[in-house]
């Protein structure tokens, strides 16, 4: 196992439902994930494919206690005030239970959309900043490059304020998710060289920013994993589907201890919550879920301590 030091938190572990699998599939999973003890589910909402805000609620209808994630929800496709008022109606429904997550998505399905910034990091501050305050209950006047609002304030704000987190890629991205996030979404294809950048990316930004979790932020990352006798084959050929190239280290192929190994790195990087991403081949998502709670989190929660 990887020498993680002392870590200052429990490594959550939890499965993502990529869009790539039918919605149909969706009530099924999140079940099987509650029942093998995972700590959270997380969904998507890649354009053009599935709402992440119609699968997340789905999926804590269906369960009692598994957190449940949004990677993310893509800011212009909405008003802020629409946002806030999506994200509030959840948390109250399902108080300490729901985690938002936003970013400036990917440009070409923006501009597919019509909604493509001519500056997304700009859009994304001015869209984050005015849910932050809107789900704190303030009464908000705005008059951006992007967001105008105007005496807007949400009639029934979140009792508990879930986490609203941030995603982004790029230097940039990175460091503005760090400034006004609760956390940082990272995606799904880094090196482990990479990971540990991002890590100390985040704790400089939040820093600089004066944010109080600084020293220990929260940081969500996810691997591509592939078990089995021909985990190396199934793992080489979903790389190239997320942008990635094979042989850089990238993803997990075998057990129950290679994953476990690898989540425990990502934790040494600073990484607070580890998912696992199943390919799109994956024969047996339930047993895969099934397995990450029988096998993988006992040696986690072993090797964080």
């Amino acid at each position: 196992m990887a020498d993680t030091g002392t870590s200052p938190v429990r490594l959550r572990l939890g499965i993502h439902i990529p869009p790539t699998i039918r919605p149909e599939r969706l009530r099924d999973l999140a079940r099987a994930a509650e029942q093998a003890g995972l700590d959270d589910l997380w969904v998507w909402e890649d354009s053009f494919k599935q709402s992440g805000i119609a699968s997340a609620t789905a999926a804590l209808a269906w369960t009692e206690t598994i957190r449940v994630g949004i990677t993310l929800l893509p800011v212009p496709l909405r008003n802020p005030a629409l946002a806030a008022m999506e994200i509030a109606t959840i948390s109250r429904m399902f108080p300490g239970r729901f985690v938002a997550g936003i970013g400036h998505g990917i440009q070409e399905w923006m501009g597919q959309a019509g909604v493509r910034a001519a500056s997304p990091l700009t859009l994304l501050r001015e869209q984050a900043t005015a849910i932050r305050r809107l789900l704190q209950g303030e009464t908000v006047t705005a008059h951006g490059r992007y967001v105008n609002l105007d005496q807007v304030r949400l009639d029934w704000p979140p009792a508990v304020l879930p986490p609203l987190m941030l995603g982004g890629s790029g230097p940039k991205s990175v460091a503005l998710a760090a400034e006004l996030g609760d956390g940082n979404l990272l995606g799904n294809a880094y090196t482990d060289d990479e990971v540990r950048a991002i890590g100390e990316a985040v704790r400089s930004a939040k820093q600089s920013a004066g944010r109080p979790d600084a020293d220990h932020p929260q940081i969500v990352a996810c691997e591509i994993v592939a078990t089995g006798p021909d985990a190396g084959r199934r793992l080489d050929a979903e790389l190239p589907l997320w942008g990635a190239a094979t042989g850089r280290g990238i993803g997990v192929a075998g057990g129950a201890a290679d994953i476990a190994d690898s989540a425990l790195r990502y934790a040494s990087f600073g990484v607070t919550a580890y998912g696992v991403q199943p390919t799109a081949d994956e024969p047996d998502l339930e047993g895969l879920i099934n397995f990450l709670g029988r096998e993988v989190k006992p040696l986690l929660t072993k090797g964080i301590q």
